[in-house]
């Protein structure tokens, strides 16, 4: 058996639990927020990513109380989050297009696509990415709290009607983001020696057979 269906059997073991349903379920609201976003529903939108931001608080805990770890849910999670960070960043790059913040903004989709190939590269090796560190789990909660603050009150914010078209001055919109950005890459960073660990024990490994 080769090392890759090796780990993608191990991967699978266990896999039918709560927590991983409410991956899936993070999962396939993120379509859900993107046409509802982009058919105008934005309030609707914002409470879809909301509740998708409350599975993904929650189905960490409920793993670790009932016992429900699993090697699918430690892949599951970040990928869900991975996907919903993306499907929010690219509706408020629309959003902000015609404002240099957009570029701000493409910077959480270039960390995403280095996880995802860092990740497909270990996986590829045989070996499985490392699960959310103290840094990641910070940034995630920072950059889900301050985009669903610019999708309601930034820019053409959902609640902006609601509250005598009020909306987040400019300044504030650019700290959010910039904040967000900075969590964004001190996980980053955080993930690098990890990386590089798994990679070069896996060189001493095959070395040694």
């Amino acid at each position: 058996m080769s090392d890759l269906k090796k780990t993608v059997n191990e991967l699978f073991e266990g896999w039918n639990t709560i927590p991983n349903w409410l991956s899936f379920l993070r999962i396939a609201l993120i379509p859900v927020f993107v046409v509802l976003f982009l058919k105008g529903y934005v309030l609707a939108a914002v409470i879809v990513m909301a509740c998708a931001a409350i599975t993904d608080l929650f189905d960490g805990k409920i793993a670790r109380k009932f016992n429900q770890v699993s090697n699918l849910g430690k892949l599951l999670d970040p990928i869900a989050d991975k996907l919903s960070q993306m499907a929010i960043v690219i509706v408020l790059i629309v959003t902000y297009w015609d404002n240099a913040i957009r570029y701000l903004f493409m910077f959480f989709i270039l960390k995403e696509i280095i996880m995802l190939l860092g990740g497909a590269i270990l996986l590829s090796k045989g070996m499985r990415p490392t699960a959310a560190e103290i840094w990641g789990k910070v940034a995630t909660t920072i950059f889900y709290i301050g985009m669903i603050i610019l999708l309601a009150l930034g820019e053409n914010g959902a609640l902006c009607p609601y509250l005598n078209d009020f909306c987040l001055p400019g300044v504030v919109t650019w700290i959010i983001v910039a904040v967000a950005a900075a969590a964004t890459l001190i996980s980053l960073l955080g993930y690098a020696p990890g990386f590089i660990r798994q990679i070069k024990e896996n060189k001493q490994s095959n070395k040694q057979k």
